[in-house]
């Protein structure tokens, strides 16, 4: 049989568009192995939003073509694969295949042409026509699972290739979200968490037209789901409905991961992201608003060509207006094909990295404070794994905590029983800037 070893760098799209291509691999024949010294097909799945995760896949490459690569093909799939097209066979000479996402459906033809002895195979159509959801998909989770709801995005945000990497923006048929939602629960699964670089700036594709708000509020009616969460979203298209849906059907997961990429108007401007300081906010009033208690979470770029001290400042006091629950902080990486390379005032970078420290420093505080609210309460978590350790069973709650919980009844999984998958409350007792800590409760 043949053997096939893939790795992924990246966010959730690209964790689950590898668990379209492994669907289809196996659906033609070929076996997952844990290494790439026992594959015959070495997959990097890749990652372009930052030039780091760019450099780790040409470096893993390189790394395995000495150590193991006799007798082998590579293949760099996903973004990177966009980006750079065929100039990845000129750096990169013993790769055979190059394939952007948009091409996973037509996987099988592509193999074919491996398998025929072909040395540079390439799938890097961006042809908004072809569906972007591929028949076969296998499951990394038995109980939580993505769903890919749009692809691309038309936005020109002038620090982002994803525009060049993904394409212009694709959404399914309602009903075909729907249907995939339905099979899965049929199947078991109880959670799951719709995709899109944009996700609330779908459309449905059918005479249905619906909106965001109102393919999540189905999703949420879907017989057998317990949880369904969403990411990422984009402020332009953040509507007050979305909030209204998560009020009225607990099914949907109060949290919302809502990336603001700067506190500043000015900032916001230049990075061409389509709105201000003011209309952000209004976003966060409609969230704090609500009947439940959501968690937000964002994603803050420091160091952005033409920030200035009163930028940043402004972006701290941002974010303690807000209290985020979380942040992903990341220092600015120039892209190819983006706009913001016409720029000239490029921060240097010891001053991103004192930036970046700053703000992590004030998030951390922010943090502690805010899951120490938690303590004395009890939080429903569905269990995800065991960590032999700590002795503690790891879940997850409502809000996207991690919780980490002691069962005295089981303490460690034992002749088959296991609690992953269960739906349980747990008793907070301790908490932590990036988890919480605690107990089974126990009904009396």
């Amino acid at each position: 049989m043949k053997t096939f070893y893939i790795e992924t760098f990246g966010c959730q799209m690209n964790a689950h568009d590898s668990e379209k291509v492994v669907g289809t691999l196996v659906q033609q024949g070929y076996e997952q192995v844990q290494t790439p010294d026992q594959a015959e097909l070495v997959l990097y799945n890749t990652c372009s939003i930052r030039d780091k995760a760019e450099q780790k896949v040409f470096h893993r490459l390189d790394q395995f073509k000495r150590a193991s690569g006799k007798g082998k093909v590579f293949g760099v799939i996903g973004c990177v694969a966009q980006q750079e097209g065929e100039k990845i066979f000129e750096r990169a000479p013993h790769v055979s295949l190059v394939a952007g996402s948009a091409s996973y459906t037509k996987l099988p033809e592509l193999l074919v042409q491996l398998e025929n002895g072909d040395r540079r195979v390439t799938g890097l159509s961006l042809d908004n026509s072809e569906p972007f959801d591929t028949p076969f998909t296998r499951r990394d989770n038995p109980h939580r699972a993505y769903i890919t709801i749009i692809e691309g995005c038309d936005k020109a945000c002038a620090y982002c290739v994803v525009p060049f990497t993904r394409g212009p923006e694709r959404s399914r048929t309602s009903e075909s979200v729907l249907n995939e939602a339905r099979s899965l629960t049929e199947l078991g699964y109880t959670e799951v968490q719709l995709l899109g670089q944009n996700v609330n700036s779908y459309r449905d594709s059918s005479p249905a037209g619906w909106d965001f708000a109102r393919l999540l509020a189905k999703t949420g009616e879907v017989p057998g789901m317990r949880r369904v969460r969403f990411t990422t979203s984009h402020p332009r298209d953040f509507v007050k409905p979305i909030v209204d849906a998560i009020d009225e059907n607990e099914t949907l997961c109060n949290h919302v991961h809502l990336p603001v990429q700067s506190g500043s108007t000015a900032v916001l401007d230049r990075m061409q992201r389509l709105y201000t300081r003011d209309i952000y906010m209004r976003c966060i009033d409609w969230i704090k608003n609500s009947h439940r208690d959501i968690a937000i979470t964002t994603d803050i770029i420091v160091g952005f060509p033409g920030e200035t001290e009163s930028d940043f400042q402004q972006t701290i006091r941002l974010i303690e207006e807000v209290e985020y629950d979380a942040m992903f902080i990341f220092k600015y990486s120039r892209r190819p094909n983006t706009s913001a390379l016409q720029y000239e005032d490029h921060i240097p970078e010891e001053e991103k990295t004192r930036r970046f420290n700053v703000l992590q420093e004030r998030q951390r505080a922010l943090q502690i404070a805010r899951n120490a609210r938690y303590v004395g309460t009890t939080q429903q978590v569905h269990v995800e794994g065991f960590n032999i350790a700590t002795s503690q069973w790891i879940g997850r709650t409502n809000q996207n905590k991690m919780l980490n919980f002691m069962d005295s009844r089981l303490p460690s999984p034992s002749n088959g029983e296991t609690l992953v998958g269960q739906y349980l409350d747990v008793l907070v007792t301790r908490s932590s800037p990036n988890s919480l800590a605690g107990e089974r409760a126990w009904r009396q």
